[in-house]
């Protein structure tokens, strides 16, 4: 059974059990998913503030997107990392989403975590169910993992 395969499997028996991400069943899909943040950060455009940020996002197929931060001189043009990643997804015709692990910090500067901003977590609101998971990670062994409605207990809605 190829990595995938094994993957596809461990997604099936956390939608089917209702098994929360942090077990060691999805341990290996933690990892994955911050390794894919940390590496994808150095694709960040970030000349202003020199804070580089990855985000790798989950669909419910099993598939991985990931996004970086892009900067702009009129500071509101930006995007940011988690808003990159699920456009990309979106694009690709996904639209139900399992997890996102983001990871980012000051290029050359010990890492913290790395919280989405309020106008991510409204984004996200909007595409996600309040049970969906963020993961925030210093490395791949030190992260926390919080649900959408802890991060965002109200949301905007119309």
């Amino acid at each position: 059974m190829s990595e995938s395969d094994k993957n596809a499997d461990e997604l099936m028996i956390y939608k089917k059990s209702g098994l929360l991400l942090e077990q060691n069943l999805l341990k290996n899909t933690i990892v994955r998913l911050i390794e894919e943040a940390m590496t994808v950060r150095y694709h960040s455009y970030a000349p202003y503030s020199d804070f580089y940020v990855g985000a790798a996002l989950l669909t419910e197929s099993g598939r991985i997107f990931t996004g970086v931060n892009v900067e702009n001189a009129s500071y509101p043009v930006g995007l940011c990392a988690e808003r990159s990643a699920f456009a990309a997804a979106i694009s690709a015709g996904e639209r139900i989403f399992e997890a996102i692990a983001i990871y980012g910090g000051e290029n050359g500067k010990e890492i913290g975590y790395c919280f989405p901003c309020g106008m991510c977590r409204q984004f996200m609101s909007e595409l996600c169910g309040k049970d969906f998971r963020v993961i925030v990670a210093k490395s791949y062994h030190d992260y926390r993992i919080y649900q959408l409605k802890e991060l965002l207990p109200y949301t905007f809605e119309l």
